[in-house]
């Protein structure tokens, strides 16, 4: 208990740096692609980074089903299953994203862009162009990106974050060399964006499995489909809820780019950035809790999940202070962030301020109770709120014109899931949990 506790601590202490350091990188793009872009193809360059993610996401749930499985198998000092596990997964990825790669292709060089994203061919050149080269970037990235999950199984997340900040820290210096040279080429910036994470994860694929972990290094011999099945199981449990939640979050870009504007994008996304570093913030501090919590609950330890409890809520009310202080201070903040290149609306910050506190109270119960594997009704939920939310969306924007009653559908499609995550951890750090309370 007391390194498990020792050891989230300074995985949590690291991460702060770590994340302080991406939040303040995230913050410099931000005004860097406006000024080389332009507000118009910034919205179009934001709504494809948006929809990147899902690439990312079509991993089936295997990375965090890794991480989950890694951790419970390192907990019973089972290492070479941990080492055919990761064989098997990497196999696995393989097989995913090649045919998903040449499918992707194919519909960018027979569809029109132009009208997927309500784009104008006289203000964005080449956008099919764009479309592929990141695409296969994005989807080389996919497999490697795996080292990651395999940190955080070993309850080492910050190094995950570290990977992750090197990137954005590439991302960062070669964006600021094509605003240097002049150039407004939404080509390079999305190159720059998509190339700086795979490089890093190429660089630490070496280090992690030659260096760190010789003796957990993926090997052909190793790969066992059949032990990949412990993986599939509980990861296409996470991915249903991944893909849920790419359309409760990441397709808003597109359908503010359709429903509106392109340039309403931009706005939006400025303050998503600014209230997200509190949930960038709860997420340092959670993410390590993740895979301890799998860790004390294979060692049947519920009074350190229960101590850990009480101590996010502290954290919650803490966070929820501070959002509120935020939105006060946010017209001066980006007055002096963007320098009023772009108008937002005090209602938009209040609206995405709460939005963040939603995600926030709900993640608090979730990381738990992803860390115990009992994830039956949030796939429920999760999975509710994304049928329901692209059609409200719709009707909201038809029926107010308004892009805060779109927000506002974000909000309200999120609160029943929320509740139900508060019920169940409960329910199961108490013993009470029965029937579809303990899937």
């Amino acid at each position: 208990m007391k390194d498990r506790s020792r050891n989230l601590y300074a995985n949590i202490a690291a991460s702060f740096v770590i994340k302080g350091w991406s939040a303040l990188i995230v913050l410099l793009m931000v005004p860097a692609t406006l000024h080389c872009l332009g507000e118009y193809k910034n919205g179009i360059w934001l709504t494809i980074s948006s929809l990147l993610l899902w690439i990312d996401n079509m991993d089936i749930g295997l990375g965090n089903g890794l991480r989950n499985k890694v951790a419970e198998y390192m907990a019973h000092d089972e290492k070479e299953r941990t080492r055919s596990l990761i064989s098997s997964t990497f196999a696995m990825l393989t097989c995913i994203i090649i045919p998903v790669l040449l499918i992707l292709l194919l519909l960018i060089s027979v569809g029109d862009p132009y009208l997927v994203f309500n784009a104008s061919p006289e203000k964005v050149d080449h956008l099919g162009q764009v479309l592929m080269a990141t695409v296969i970037l994005v989807c080389s990235t996919f497999i490697f990106k795996l080292i990651g999950n395999f940190y955080m199984g070993m309850q080492l997340p910050a190094v995950s974050n570290l990977l992750v900040a090197l990137g954005q820290t590439l991302a960062l210096v070669g964006t600021y060399i094509v605003l240097w040279s002049g150039s407004h080429s939404l080509m390079l910036i999305a190159l720059v964006n998509t190339a700086s994470p795979l490089l890093v994860y190429l660089l630490a694929y070496p280090f992690t499995f030659y260096y760190k972990y010789p003796h957990l290094r993926p090997s052909l011999k190793l790969i066992d489909f059949k032990e990949a099945k412990a993986v599939i199981n509980m990861g296409v449990q996470f991915f249903i809820m991944q893909i849920s939640s790419v359309v409760l979050f990441m397709t808003s870009n597109l359908l503010i780019s359709n429903l509106f504007t392109p340039a309403l994008v931009t706005p939006y996304q400025i303050t998503y950035r600014y209230f997200s570093i509190m949930l960038v913030f709860f997420t340092v501090v959670c993410m390590p809790f993740w895979n301890a919590t799998t860790d004390a609950y294979e060692r049947g330890d519920m009074a350190w999940i229960r101590g850990a409890t009480k101590k996010l809520r502290l954290l919650t009310i803490g966070i929820l202070t501070c959002l509120v202080i935020m939105v006060l201070l946010s017209d001066v903040v980006y007055a002096v962030w963007i320098d009023r290149e772009t108008v937002i609306d005090i209602k938009m910050s209040i609206v995405m301020a709460t939005y963040i506190f939603i995600l926030i109270y709900s993640m608090r119960y979730s990381y738990f109770i992803n860390g115990i594997g009992k994830l039956r009704l949030q796939l429920i939920f999760t999975t509710a709120a994304a049928i329901l939310f692209i059609p409200l969306a719709y009707l909201a924007a038809h029926w107010s014109h308004s892009i805060i009653w779109f927000m506002i559908v974000m909000c309200l499609v999120n609160i029943p899931g929320l509740i139900v995550n508060r019920i169940q951890f409960y329910k199961l750090i108490n013993g009470k949990a029965k029937g579809i309370w303990i899937k």
